[in-house]
């Protein structure tokens, strides 16, 4: 499970209006953050690849209700709650994947209309480690796109958290990525103490 050679971590949408407080708050969204970061802090220790992704939407996009689409206005290219979170340990070389950025197009997916495959396989990553948001939307359907397209994938699951607008949906959507070949560990796997312990010295 020891991140390596070939492996890298991507953040799905750890940005200020899925938090709560944010104009689409994952309830439990902030619980994960500490979690987040022992990843990101292992990873940019162990000069591994990080990859972040975020809603980057125009202010009229199709998946706003004003719209008719199912959410309320967030993550408007540019505006404070776009943001990534206060205090997520991004590390300087971190690449950055924009997504659903024009109007008439949404993605939930981190591969959805970017170059995000393209880029893990110019750096010939072979294996991904997930954490973000949400378990039940823009989690699941990167995990399934990914496994699609080759990838091995392992999420973490003490560093997802789930919108649950249905009772259950997160629940339901780790046991979908379980079903199309996806493993779910917790992020202590990575290194002993990892829930409790200092920050790792590195790799184990």
């Amino acid at each position: 499970m020891t991140p390596g050679a070939g492996d890298a971590l991507i953040v799905i949408d750890m940005q200020r209006d899925f938090l709560p407080g944010g104009s689409l708050a994952v309830p439990a969204g902030d619980r994960i953050l500490a979690a987040v970061n022992r990843c990101l802090d292992l990873f940019s220790w162990a000069h591994l690849p990080v990859y972040a992704s975020r809603d980057w939407h125009p202010p009229g996009h199709c998946s706003f209700q004003p719209q008719g689409g199912p959410w309320p206005p967030h993550c408007v290219a540019g505006s404070p709650g776009a943001a990534f979170a206060e205090g997520l340990h991004l590390p300087p070389g971190v690449t950055v994947v924009s997504k659903a950025t024009q109007d008439t197009v949404d993605a939930y997916s981190a591969f959805g209309g970017t170059d995000l495959a393209s880029r893990l396989a110019a750096a010939t990553v072979k294996r991904l480690f997930v954490v973000g948001l949400a378990t039940d939307y823009c989690v699941l359907h990167t995990v399934l796109d990914a496994l699609e397209g080759g990838f091995e994938v392992v999420v973490l699951g003490d560093a997802i958290a789930a919108v649950d607008v249905a009772p259950g949906d997160g629940e339901r959507a780790i046991a979908r990525m379980r079903q199309a070949g996806a493993s779910v560990a917790d992020s202590a796997a990575l290194w002993p103490g990892a829930r409790s312990g200092p920050q790792p010295a590195g790799p184990v």
